[in-house]
């Protein structure tokens, strides 16, 4: 049987804190193991059930700034006063070793990313199909609801978040897909039909076909 390959790509998810992103990322990765996910560097402390290398790589500030001057991130944000960043080599080396990359970024890191991709020159190894999906919550009063029954935010903090929630709403038409998070399992299964359908198109078909 003759099966086309597909060139690997970029997959990047954005969402206001509280949307559901990171649930929907983590659903992705246990399905979809051919998916690399790329890993956010931050100052920020750990949360209760975060692990180093596997939620996010934590890193005091002075690792984060050699790291920074040495060229080892795509972006870098500074978030409710802690710096977060995108490592670059991990991601090239999953993109030259055939895989998929899931990328859980801001609308700042995703217009960064999205900026690195298209000036990439052919023969990059960003030289990629990106396709960014923005979850939304489906309204504002629902996020408000969902971070106050998280429990792990003051109310100045909930206060704030839903301010910059608002403003990164704003920017969802920048996005090629929109998934509104009502019910995580629609949400995630709308997720999913979106990775296939990219996986199929004709247009990011690779080179040649597998013959099995």
């Amino acid at each position: 049987m003759i099966k086309p390959t597909w060139k690997p790509m970029i997959f990047i998810v954005s969402a206001p804190s509280g949307a559901g992103k990171t649930t929907l990322c983590d659903k992705l990765q246990a399905e979809f193991k051919s998916l690399h996910y790329a890993i956010t560097a931050t100052t920020r402390p750990a949360r209760e059930g975060e692990i180093d290398g596997k939620s996010y790589y934590f890193m005091k500030p002075e690792e984060f700034e050699r790291k920074l001057k040495e060229g080892e991130f795509f972006e870098t944000a500074i978030v409710h006063g802690y710096r977060y960043g995108s490592p670059k080599t991990p991601a090239i080396k999953a993109l030259q070793a055939g895989k998929d990359v899931l990328m859980n970024l801001d609308v700042q890191g995703a217009a960064t990313i999205r900026d690195c991709v298209n000036k990439a020159p052919p023969g990059d190894p960003l030289h990629r199909e990106l396709i960014d999906i923005f979850v939304v919550p489906p309204s504002l009063e629902i996020l408000k609801n969902r971070l106050v029954k998280r429990g792990k935010d003051t109310d100045d903090t909930i206060a704030r978040r839903l301010k910059q929630a608002e403003e990164e709403i704003s920017h969802w038409q920048e996005y090629k897909y929109a998934v509104v998070n009502d019910s995580l399992a629609e949400a995630y299964d709308n997720m999913r039909a979106i990775i296939l359908a990219e996986r199929h198109k004709i247009r990011n078909r690779a080179d040649d076909v597998k013959e099995t």
